[in-house]
């Protein structure tokens, strides 16, 4: 482990290797984060401003960095990005929770680390930036589209948190990021965003912006660790859970499938759903000689969400596996997502779900923006601490809302594309009925739906629902009549009106009653 230890992000003071002072060619910090990075490729890197390199639990930091493809950080009192960064990007990764470790690439400059090799990977596209802070931020947001498990980790350094932080990023800093690593459209929101809602006119910095060289979609490779010592019994235990309504054929043949798994499950929970009162089971086959326990509820109230949180009171094993009643699955994908688990030192992986025909679109592992209720391996722990929200129900959503409570624990969903299955998409049967979807057949549709309405109260900061709502009305212009630009202003205001008026509502829908 090696300290490399500065002063506001800009002064090199000295590096330490195993508490003695190393002698090196660069002065710059900069310079000298890459030359640590070559001459010592195996060992992890430690950034840190001077006044916090007292305080260092080094048994602390080193268990923050269990595998070789992470970076992480914590911010004391300070960060580079902006909260302003939320005009252009929605994602789960801009807002994080100061509180757990938690999947982000906004790196601070206090205190993180990276291994030597994992930060070479980057020096061939990076090696220009001269702001420390900057680069700490592009390797991370680069990083985690390419294998980087990108962290801020309260772990790292045992100390009560600034609630306060200040942001170092200048504006022109801020535009210069988005213009190297988003589309460059999003620079017109941001500018716009900034005029509108900040009352600033950045000219100068959007017009910078335009000359600095794109780091968008940049590919790099990240090795990935071996496989890790070998599962224990009580490790590799797994439940799994499926609300099914009127696919009984689909069940049984996905029930053949567990069965020829060459890692069983423990268990399969079943929640079966008739909205007829007077109906009887109609998977008389569970009754069947299987390698692994039925667990089967028949209910008469409709609705995954419900469904699935009558399953997991039923979940018993270290894992839980999330499964549609339509899929179809190889014998090794169990065994083989659980070593990916072990090997990759998470907690959760969205498994990727392909409809027959379809090509995998992300070829890499990486973190997920998403959660997928339908195609996840959840450790137990995380997955009994969560419900699907009966607000929910019968809508789009609850799987981003789940995803996020598991992000809010600690949780981080990692996407695997080589962990593949079918997803059939059956034509009969499923979830998606009316109740609270109630209001598309009103003469003036909210936009957007009410139960996103609801996900955005709740999880955007006031920059990340401004600009989701700009960018909203932007990209819907085309696909509906209006054509005066005034006018369809005023009309997308009031079906943002509304959209809030029915999401305040949604509590208030009795969704038991709701029939197919």
């Amino acid at each position: 482990m090696i300290f490399l230890i500065h002063r506001n992000a800009y002064e090199f003071l000295r590096a330490i290797k195993e508490e003695e002072k190393l002698s090196l060619k660069s002065r710059s910090i900069i310079q000298v984060f890459w030359e640590l990075a070559e001459k010592f490729p195996a060992e992890l890197i430690i950034w840190c401003e001077e006044e916090y390199f007292s305080g260092i639990d080094k048994n602390k930091i080193k268990a923050a960095f269990p595998t070789k493809n992470v970076m992480a950080s914590y911010s004391i009192k300070s960060r580079f990005i902006p909260d302003q960064i939320g005009y252009i990007d929605q994602l789960p990764f801009v807002k994080p929770n100061l509180n757990v470790k938690y999947a982000s690439w906004l790196m601070s400059s206090d205190i993180g680390g990276i291994y030597g090799e994992s930060a070479l990977s980057f020096k061939k596209i990076l090696y220009n930036i001269s702001n420390f802070e900057y680069l700490l931020s592009s390797i991370a947001k680069i990083g985690q589209q390419n294998s980087l498990f990108c962290y801020l980790n309260p772990s790292i350094f045992n100390v009560k948190q600034n609630l306060s932080l200040k942001s170092k990023a200048k504006t022109v800093d801020l535009f210069g990021f988005v213009a190297q690593h988003y589309n460059q459209q999003w620079l017109w929101i941001l500018f716009f965003c900034y005029w509108k809602y900040e009352k600033k006119f950045p000219i100068i910095a959007l017009g910078k912006s335009f000359f600095l060289k794109s780091f968008f979609k940049k590919k790099v490779k990240i090795k990935m660790e071996k496989e890790k010592k070998k599962f224990t019994k009580v490790d590799q235990s797994i439940d799994v859970i499926i609300p099914t309504l009127s696919r009984s054929g689909y069940i049984k043949n996905l029930l053949h499938d567990f069965a020829n798994q060459t890692k069983l499950p423990e268990r399969v929970i079943i929640i079966e759903q008739d909205p007829d009162p007077t109906s009887i089971s109609k998977l008389p086959f569970l009754k069947e000689q299987w390698p692994f326990k039925i667990v089967h509820h028949f209910i008469h109230q409709t609705g995954a969400c419900n469904a699935r949180n009558l399953a997991l009171k039923e979940v018993r094993s270290n894992w839980v596996l999330f499964a549609d009643d339509d899929i179809r699955i190889e014998p090794r994908l169990l065994e083989n997502s659980l070593k990916e688990l072990k090997r990759l030192g998470v907690n959760c992986l969205n498994l990727n779900s392909l409809q027959p025909g379809e090509k995998t679109v992300f070829s890499k592992i990486k973190q997920w923006g998403a959660f997928g209720s339908a195609n996840a391996l959840v450790k137990s722990e995380y997955a009994l601490k969560c419900k699907f929200s009966k607000y929910l129900e019968f809508g789009f959503g609850e799987d981003i809302d789940y995803g996020m409570q598991l992000r809010n624990l600690g949780c981080d969903i990692i996407y695997h594309p080589d962990l593949k299955f079918t997803h059939l998409k059956a034509k009969t049967g499923g979830f998606r009925t009316p109740g609270i979807n109630e209001w598309k057949e009103q003469d003036l549709e909210p936009k957007p739906s009410p139960t996103m309405m609801f996900l955005i109260k709740q999880y955007y900061s006031s920059p990340m629902v401004k600009g989701f709502k700009i960018s909203l009305f932007i990209k819907y212009y085309r696909n509906q009549k209006i054509i005066n630009p005034f006018l369809y202003f005023r009309s997308m205001q009031k079906r943002w009106k509304l959209s809030e008026s029915l999401c305040e509502r949604l509590d208030t829908l009795d969704t038991t009653e709701t029939k197919r």
